[in-house]
């Protein structure tokens, strides 16, 4: 089988110079390298030079489209039996590609997703995300952890598809609002058997601050939205969980003003969901540092997630 990766890029060479670095060692070499520049102003045509002698690999400049129609120029011009496409800020382990094979044959796979996850030299920060991104307390409890693997719905930083999921469904329909859960929604009706692989996984470098990593969860909550536009079901009640837990921490607000006998049975729930967070998140990192930023990227993530949610659900019904 021979892959090819597709991986769009904006205005990020240091990310893909990180990324090539971590394909030159990987046991199965069947691979061909994509990178599209998405109408950067900082270009990494030179980065991608570096690694003609090492690599298979084609580099392309567009104008800016959004990663969505980028990934889609990428497979147009892809080679290979199986498309991966990748985000720019992942690294993969070196024996991705061969596990990923593997799991193709033995699944009789026609499309995949792979989950995400913190290398050891990560920063704390780094590693904080990646816990609210992935753990059980948080949104993350389906990301990457599902008993059901047919269940998952493949993400846009680690995921593939056949040749020929690509050429009879068509690419990406949208640029950048939840395209790749829209993706992994119309390849099941038709038929096609998408999976997670979790032995394909990849560390995905965040480097968010504070600040944007809430803004992206906001948007991850607004597309969750906009992908039910053309797929109504997507929106299930494990997606409105973080709204509930936003509206719960107003409540302990209102109630701190208007309330005080309702504040302590709130605080003492929420203090035992923070205790559960900051201990799992200790004894993943064995790190105490880590175990407190996780409270605080969880509260983001599930805040952000939430209004997100909120309000691009009552921008629709205003719309009608």
């Amino acid at each position: 089988m021979f892959f090819s990766c597709i991986i769009p890029v904006y205005n990020r060479p240091g990310e893909i110079k990180d990324l090539l670095g971590s394909l030159l060692p990987q046991t199965n070499t069947q691979f061909e390298v994509i990178v599209v520049e998405d109408g950067s102003t900082l270009r990494c045509k030179e980065v991608v030079d570096a690694f003609a002698d090492q690599l298979s690999i084609r580099y392309f400049f567009q104008e800016n489209t959004g990663q969505g129609f980028a990934r889609n120029f990428g497979m147009q011009q892809a080679k290979g039996d199986f498309f991966v496409i990748l985000d720019s800020d992942v690294l993969l382990p070196p024996t991705y590609f061969e596990e990923l094979e593997k799991a193709i044959a033995s699944r009789s796979l026609d499309a995949f997703g792979g989950p995400d996850a913190a290398a050891t030299d990560f920063s704390p920060l780094q590693k904080a995300m990646d816990f609210a991104m992935t753990s059980f307390w948080t949104t993350g409890g389906i990301r990457g952890k599902l008993k059901n693997p047919a269940a998952y719905q493949a993400r846009g930083f680690n995921m593939g598809v056949s040749r020929r999921v690509f050429e009879q469904l068509g690419g990406f329909v949208d640029p950048n609002r939840g395209e790749d859960i829209e993706w992994s929604l119309r390849i099941k009706k038709a038929g096609f058997r998408l999976e997670l692989v979790p032995e394909a996984f990849v560390y995905h470098k965040r480097k968010n601050t504070l600040v944007s990593f809430a803004k992206q969860a906001f948007s991850f909550g607004r597309n969750r939205v906009n992908v039910s536009r053309f797929h109504p079901e997507a929106i299930k009640l494990v997606h409105a969980l973080p709204s509930f837990f936003l509206l719960f921490l107003i409540s302990i607000g209102v109630n701190l003003i208007f309330l005080q006998f309702l504040l302590i049975p709130h605080l003492l729930i929420f203090w035992a969901w923070a205790i559960l967070v900051i201990n799992q998140a200790y004894w993943k990192y064995r790190s105490l540092l880590v175990g407190h930023l996780a409270l605080l990227t969880s509260i983001v993530q599930l805040c952000g997630y939430g209004s997100g949610l909120l309000v691009e659900l009552a921008l629709k019904w205003r719309k009608g």
